[in-house]
């Protein structure tokens, strides 16, 4: 299978600091929706940005649909829509006046305006002026400006920003939509249950390289356990240290709950006595699955 983005040791330092990326390898599948995941501050808006050629490349190689950024880069973009961050608009115009300004750009079909106005529920915006729109808004019409000229990639930078619950939904639809129809789409996004439900590949950036990449079933499939057993306790950092003086890899989650891998109903018991021992209440003992999230923690803090 081709792939649609394939970065080979990827370097980049920003002045005086240690590497933001170091050595990244990455390959994102023709007609894949790529999750790309990682902690803020991990590199994937940096990532992104070489991508697009919008920071210069210092180490390493980047190809996308087939051709070298450096040599076909304007090719390249053709084909390619995207979002960083937040949508570059302008305010004093209305949605289809921000989207008239780009098809005189990529020449393409007046018509396509109003496809993709309807596409992101902007149909109705009317005389409404781009700055007097809403967080959720401006996201969708960054969305809308991104597919105007019917781009093979798309990179988006979390779309899902500033939109409410029924406006996830009907991203996570159009993205589902859109990559039916044969686009590749790059997603970033700290919504791990959203990228859960929409990726068909995963790659989880820590410490400047891949802790993982590839499809999500091989991401389930890599752990070595279905489920984990959780801790609800009055002292998490306590209970950590006295399940790893047992040899038992731990992962502290946000919540307070404390995971080590499924074991019998013995060491269970084993544990909540040395727990007890050390004088830690125990609230809570149950069995936790491997959803993304916890397997997210778990490659990025151990």
């Amino acid at each position: 299978m081709m792939n649609t983005i394939e970065i080979t040791g990827l370097t980049y330092r920003f002045a005086g600091r240690e590497p933001v990326l170091n050595q990244l390898d990455m390959q994102v599948p023709e007609g894949s929706v790529y999750g790309f995941l990682g902690a803020n501050g991990a590199g994937k808006t940096t990532t992104i940005r070489l991508l697009l050629g919008l920071l210069r490349r210092q180490e390493g190689e980047i190809r996308l649909l087939g051709q070298s950024l450096q040599a076909q880069r304007k090719n390249i973009l053709r084909q390619t829509g995207a979002m960083i961050e937040t949508p570059s608009l302008y305010p004093h115009l209305t949605a289809t006046e921000n989207l008239l300004v780009l098809q005189r750009v990529y020449q393409c079909p007046v018509t396509r305006i109003g496809e993709v106005l309807e596409m992101t529920g902007l149909g109705q915006t009317g005389r409404k002026l781009a700055g007097r729109f809403s967080l959720g808004m401006k996201q969708r019409l960054g969305i809308a400006m991104a597919m105007l000229h019917q781009p093979r990639l798309l990179v988006l930078d979390e779309p899902t920003n500033g939109l409410d619950p029924a406006g996830i939904l009907d991203m996570r639809d159009l993205l589902t939509r859109l990559n039916r129809q044969g686009v590749t789409i790059l997603v970033s996004s700290h919504l791990l249950a959203e990228i859960e439900r929409l990726a068909t590949h995963v790659g989880i950036l820590h410490g400047g390289q891949l802790r993982f990449q590839g499809s999500l079933e091989a991401l389930k499939a890599k752990q070595l356990a279905a489920a984990s057993t959780g801790y609800l306790t009055s002292n998490p950092e306590a209970t950590c240290e006295v399940f790893k003086a047992q040899g038992l890899p731990t992962v502290h989650t946000p919540e307070g709950q404390v995971l080590i891998p499924v074991t019998s109903r013995e060491t269970v018991g084993q544990l909540t006595a040395q727990l007890h021992d050390h004088r830690i209440a125990i609230y809570e003992v149950c069995t936790v699955h491997n959803d993304l999230e916890s397997i997210f923690m778990n490659l990025t803090q151990n």
